[in-house]
């Protein structure tokens, strides 16, 4: 049998290249439609521009999710299944798959009848799309740990009375209100572990992976909290909602240029014809590629000082270091990448850096932060 070090470099090499074949062809189908010229049709059938966008938009997402399903399929079941990380049933994960993909269907779609809807009244359409589009992201950070994550997970009251009283001591200790500790049933799927504080004022809640209670102590469910409540103290939600929000502008932005000068290229009646989806698919596609290095750098630094706050707060820096090494093991986690694939695609420090953080950290320095905002916590992942 593999060393788990072995096995996690395996399975994120399998992982990298099914999602970069995944990501390739999908950008070969959309250019393939696009050249082909097969869109035209679009413009001259006599029906709302809404209705042109919302018919081509679901045929484009349907071709690009038949293409790649195979692909999907492999990265997302067969590999962890393998692996060992995924034991649900191939029926509930389909099920999973599903919805989220309705969800996230039904959201993609509105998005893009905002766009074409501002991209037919005004040459500002980038800064309109983009206001709209930024208060969906706010609206959603209010309603997916309360409508969305029940969807996925069945979720339960901590039973462990004295758990729970040292986690709501710990957040009231850093001014963080919550009306109490819920778990998740991700045993049922996986074994992999989490954590999250979810809601927002009355309905915020402390939120554990019960494979997380399974297997870790009471002292590294302490740190994995403290780390979850410096995003709070910190306002990292807000903070990345304005990262967001400038990312979506420029992005937006440089879209408006590029549609404009591919619209005429490909012989369509401008930036607002419907028949020019897959060109703006594409574009949209690049942009988020290029930005995605940027956003990743700012949420690795957030997470660094997350895991200070831990650190400051618990003082128990053994403990974080046992969370990481859990953590590690169970969900296969890659302890330290090349720096470059660091750099331009994780979303948080390496395993192995955030130890090493942890090892230069004294033990017993407690301190207590006084009183965090109110503010809003969608759920953040702990690891990758």
């Amino acid at each position: 049998m593999r060393p788990a070090n072995d096995q996690a470099a395996v399975y994120h090499r399998w992982q990298f290249w099914l999602s970069l074949a995944s990501f390739l062809l999908t950008i070969a189908g959309l250019a393939a439609v696009l050249l082909g010229g097969l869109t035209r049709w679009v413009s001259a059938a006599p029906l709302p521009w809404w209705l042109h966008v919302a018919g081509l938009a679901v045929a484009l997402g349907a071709g690009a999710r038949l293409l790649t399903l195979p692909l999907d399929w492999a990265r997302g079941y067969w590999l962890p299944k393998r692996f060992g990380l995924l034991h649900q049933p191939f029926g509930r994960w389909l099920w999973d798959r599903i919805k989220a993909g309705a969800i996230g269907g039904a959201l993609a779609l509105l998005a893009l009848e905002i766009i074409y809807g501002f991209l037919r009244v005004s040459a500002w359409w980038w800064l309109w799309a983009a206001s709209i589009l930024f208060a969906g992201s706010l609206l959603l950070t209010v309603v997916v740990p309360v409508w969305i994550v029940p969807l996925f997970y069945r979720l339960v009251p901590l039973e462990d009375a004295a758990l729970k009283a040292r986690l709501l001591a710990l957040a009231e200790r850093v001014g963080v209100a919550v009306v109490g500790v819920w778990v998740a049933d991700q045993s049922r799927k996986s074994r992999t572990a989490n954590a999250a504080l979810t809601g927002l004022g009355r309905t915020r809640r402390i939120l554990l992976f019960d494979t997380l209670i399974a297997e870790f102590t009471a002292d590294e469910i302490e740190s994995v909290l403290a780390h979850e409540l410096g995003h709070h103290i910190h306002g990292d939600v807000r903070r990345g909602l304005l990262v967001q929000a400038v990312v979506l502008l420029a992005t937006l932005w440089a879209a408006d240029h590029l549609l404009r000068l591919g619209s005429a290229s490909f012989g369509f009646q401008g930036p607002a014809d419907p028949a020019g989806l897959p060109l703006l698919a594409l574009v949209l596609l690049l942009l988020g590629l290029a930005a995605a290095p940027l956003a990743n750098g700012f949420s690795r630094r957030v997470e660094r000082q997350a895991d200070h706050f831990a650190l400051t707060t618990t003082g128990n820096p053994g403990a974080f270091i046992g969370a990481m090494e859990r953590l590690a093991k169970l969900n296969l986690a890659e302890r330290r990448p090349h720096r470059l694939k660091e750099l331009l695609l994780y979303s948080h420090p390496s395993i192995d850096r955030r130890i090493e953080q942890a090892r230069r950290f004294p033990p017993h320095s407690t301190l207590a932060p006084a009183g965090g905002e109110d503010r809003g916590e969608g759920v953040r992942r702990l690891a990758q």
